[in-house]
């Protein structure tokens, strides 16, 4: 949502543009006044106006468009008042009357006035002198007008034939004039303490962080002319702090709205004069952002410091001048259901009351043994978000807990409040949150001065946080009955993801990418090959892709956690100091520190620095145990000063748990999958051989997933020098145990062919190995023969078919023709009678020998059988063997849809014949 003043012309077209808000703000002078056709005596100097959906949401939206306008516009004391009169009045329009609202904000040098705009325009006026007429105020009809009458200095409606417009004005409360904010008297020895001519540099920078203006004053305090420094970067200039723990860095703080504190800027010398600084975020007529830079020399900072805030209790008089107490105002504001944004409110509103400096919030654990920081304000870093203390006071522990206590100097009671440790707050006063007289929180306001709170403030804080505690402990509950469900849902959905995989890596990159961003900014997964290795850093993610390497070269430089295998999650303090230091090293090169001569800042120190405030913050490390053993550690990381929930330390342990037991399922089955494959590849024949005078081609396919040998078996090997060996079988049944008489079979086959037996005594013998594996023994098809070519081109082979389907021989004419007859099948008789055939291949010719996987490919009731394979070879006329061994493949897988549920083997030899000179 955008706020401030855009300059424009004629008023807004008011009708919706669906979807989300459409807004607009245009300043209005003396000269646009006879555009107003409603008769108003004072100036209209700014209007914003928006148009809202009848939905819902819409109501939500237009609070924050109100809210957001009004304190734009500097009118933070009837904020609350028109956001609840916009509310009502918008419910009226977009829920009870079902049509779209148009809101328009006007401002004027008395006040605000608020139109809202709806298209139902039915005239009932509820009369302001006789509200006690007009219903149960519970009731949902005539609220809004009744809240009008009773918050609004002036209001009414108006009617046109097809709108109604309700409006109200809310005053602007009476201000001393010309005083904002006052100091007493001071004798002259304790005025701050400046040089004769102070002298304030006005610096603008453009909205890409370039220099567009500098001053007299800036060109005597730096030793830079406007010319030289004109279109540089602020950034070059700057010494700015850049460690971790240091709040943001300059870049960041040109972007903010308002900034306040101190740096340094290195002048014309090469030297670093420390200064303080007030930035202010404007933009000009065209819409133009950019930023104003008032800076003094450090001593100074009393000209452009922020002087102390007016308490709370001077400026906060009702109407009829009735003292209100503060926190009467967000009671309700935001919902009771956004913990954090009630939890922020407070802590504002706390440090606002008691006009401190900072304000603190922390929520007891389930066991109120420890208080986890929640929400604060006005402290240096984020760095407390989350962190704990314990409850009970002692030494380093945080003090008085559960009851109210004023500290007038935390310089004198070391460790009272850890939580304020190195922040340079003096005084504090905290109180406990109770409910039932259970601890549920304490609360906090500090200030950097000793001595600033008594009793009397104590006793304010207790009464408003005795006033939210019920609030803020309903939310609580809530949310934490939501992070419970969400958690549930979290692992559900991760043991799923988890479960679906037994690939190595991508266990671990779905580990990593199911922690970041939802657990955690960055991960690193270290892994254990086994218990005599160390640590090996395996993953690296960080939400922001651009990090991972840095970090990945952070850690590397880094000891790996110990594989220690206690449950939960320890800190892991390494990556947070070397990161530091990191930083460190970068910032004293970037300033001239390093021990040579001041040098301007590289590029590559961004990088370097961003790497280090990532990994800046708490690192926690969590083992990962599977079957009683360490196999790794995830690794959590949050960016500079952040800390972990305990409730999401308890989810990333759950994780870690489901994560190593996938994990080591992924290494068993990587595992066992590679001495399969290396077992299987074992029972396949080496390289075919060459052969003068013949082609050879096989094709092989295993049925079942990861299977690289299957039942189907092929061999083409030399016998002696003139004739070669050649066999395709089939063992009944698939997969593993028919794997193992293939390769039975195969060995055997060499091993006799090669003492000079002839083919049917090769396959007695080996019948006779087959049937003395007993219960493991399996019947088996298998055509064996053997081929030698001959000197006229031809080849001579002598083949043996024991039960297997027949060879098909292809002449150059087309004709195909079974090239053997059906004998007996291996390993089911003892004796066994069989016989060679011998066949000649004349040049040209092809024979073609396949597994039953072939021949019975089905698609429903059909099957290829061997009339179709044979149809399919009288095609592979003229073609080498490879090609024919391709052909009957493409047929085979075309003949059905299905994925082949048996092995099958293709052997295609062709004698191609004499080559002629």
């Amino acid at each position: 949502m955008t706020t401030g003043l855009i300059p424009g012309g004629q008023p807004p077209d008011p009708r919706p543009t669906g979807g989300l808000p459409h807004q607009r703000h245009e300043p209005v002078g003396p000269a646009a006044q006879h555009v107003e056709n409603r008769s108003r005596s004072s100036v209209i100097t700014a209007r914003a106006a928006a148009s809202f959906e009848p939905v819902g949401r819409s109501v939500a939206s237009a609070r924050s468009f109100v809210r957001d306008t009004l304190q734009g516009w500097g009118f933070a004391d009837i904020v609350d008042d028109a956001v609840v009169l916009t509310s009502e009045l918008v419910t009226n329009a977009v829920v009870h009357a079902g049509t779209s609202a148009d809101v328009l904000c006007l401002r004027s040098d008395e006040g605000v006035r608020v139109e809202v705009a709806d298209r139902y325009p039915e005239r009932e006026v509820p009369l302001q002198g006789a509200a006690i007429t007009m219903g149960n105020p519970d009731r949902e009809g005539g609220r809004g007008l009744q809240l009008c009458a009773a918050l609004a200095g002036r209001w009414g409606v108006e009617y046109t034939p097809t709108h109604k417009t309700v409006w109200f004005q809310l005053d602007l409360p009476a201000r001393t004039v010309g005083t904002r904010a006052a100091g007493p008297a001071l004798p002259a020895d304790l005025l701050p303490l400046a040089d004769s001519r102070v002298r304030v540099a006005v610096i603008q920078v453009d909205r890409t962080g370039h220099i567009s203006a500098w001053n007299e004053d800036a060109e005597e305090l730096f030793g830079y002319p406007a010319e030289q420094v004109t279109g540089k970067p602020l950034t070059d200039l700057a010494a700015w702090p850049h460690t971790p723990g240091t709040s943001t860095g300059i870049a960041e703080a040109l972007q903010l709205s308002r900034w306040e504190g101190s740096y340094g800027i290195r002048d014309a010398d090469g030297r670093v004069t420390p200064v303080y600084a007030s930035h202010l975020r404007v933009r000009d007529t065209g819409g133009e952002p950019s930023t104003v830079c008032l800076l003094v020399r450090d001593h100074e900072r009393a000209v452009l410091q922020t002087p102390l805030r007016v308490p709370a209790s001077d400026t906060s008089t009702g109407s009829e001048g009735q003292s209100t107490d503060p926190f009467e105002v967000f009671i309700g504001s935001p919902a009771p259901d956004d913990l954090d944004g009630l939890l922020q409110r407070t802590v504002e509103r706390a440090r606002d009351m008691l006009d401190g400096d900072s304000a603190f919030l922390l929520l007891a654990t389930d066991d109120e043994t420890e208080l986890e920081v929640r929400a604060s304000t006005g402290l240096p870093s984020a760095r407390q978000r989350f962190a704990r203390v314990p409850v009970e006071a002692g030494t380093g522990r945080y003090g008085s807990a559960r009851m109210p206590a004023v500290h007038d100097d935390l310089t004198a009671v070391s460790g009272a409040v850890p939580l304020l440790d190195g922040t340079g707050m003096r005084s504090v006063v905290t109180v406990p949150l109770k409910v039932e007289g259970r601890l549920t929180g304490s609360l906090g306001v500090a200030a950097e001065a000793p001595g600033r709170y008594s009793n009397e403030e104590a006793l304010r804080l207790q009464f408003a946080a005795d006033r939210i505690a019920l609030a803020v402990e309903s939310a609580r509950l809530g949310e934490l009955e939501r992070l419970r469900r969400g958690s549930l849902s979290f692992l559900v959905e991760a043991s799923d993801l988890l479960a679906g995989t037994l690939d190595r890596d991508q266990t671990l990159a779905l580990m990593a990418q199911m922690t970041v961003p939802t657990l955690a900014t960055w991960c690193a997964v270290y892994t254990i090959a086994d218990q005599a290795s160390e640590p090996y850093l395996s993953y690296v993610l960080h939400e922001d892709e651009e990090l991972i390497d840095g970090i990945k070269s952070l850690l590397s430089k880094v000891p790996p956690p110990e594989p220690v295998p206690t449950p939960g999650a320890r800190v892991w303090t390494a990556p947070a100091e070397i990161a530091h230091q990191a930083a460190l090293r970068s910032s004293m090169r970037s300033l001239g520190l390093s021990g040579g001569p001041t040098r301007q800042v590289t590029t590559g120190i961004g990088p370097t620095l961003a790497t280090a405030s990532a990994v800046g913050g708490e690192t926690v490390v969590l083992p990962l145990v599977a079957r009683n053993r360490v196999i790794g550690m995830l690794t959590l990381g949050k960016p500079t000063d952040e800390h972990f929930r305990q409730e999401i330390l308890e989810l990333a342990e759950d994780l870690s748990r489901r994560a190593a037991l996938a994990l080591d399922n992924a290494r068993l089955y990587s595992e066992r999958t590679a001495i399969s494959q290396s077992l299987q590849r074992s029972l396949l024949p080496p390289e075919l051989p060459s052969i003068e005078g013949v082609e050879v081609e096989v094709i092989y396919r295993a049925a079942g997933e990861g299977n690289e040998v299957g039942g189907d078996f092929y061999d083409v090997f030399p016998i002696r020098d003139d004739a070669y060996g050649f066999a395709i079988g089939d063992v009944c049944g698939t997969g593993p145990n028919a794997a193992a008489v293939t390769g039975l079979a195969r060995h055997a086959l060499r091993l006799l062919a090669r003492e000079g037996l002839s083919g049917p005594t090769v396959l007695e013998r080996l019948n006779s190995a087959i049937l003395d594996e007993g219960a493991r023994s399996r019947f088996l098809t298998l055509l064996y023969g053997e081929m030698r070519p001959q000197e006229d081109g031809s080849a001579e082979l002598k083949v043996v078919c024991a039960g297997h389907p027949l060879p098909l021989r292809l002449r150059q004419d087309g004709t195909v023709e079974p090239a053997a007859e059906p004998q007996p099948l291996l390993g089911v008789i003892d004796d066994l009678e069989l016989y060679e055939e011998t066949v000649t291949l004349d040049p040209g010719d092809v024979l073609l020998c396949v597994t039953d996987g072939v021949t019975e490919r089905r698609e429903g009731t059909r099957m290829l059988g061997d009339d179709g394979l044979a149809d399919v070879l009288t095609t592979c006329t003229g073609l080498t063997a490879g090609a024919v061994a391709a052909r009957i493949m493409r047929a085979v897988e075309r003949f059905a849809s299905d994925a082949p549920s048996d092995d099958m083997a293709i052997l295609a030899m062709r004698v191609p014949g004499l080559q002629k000179d």
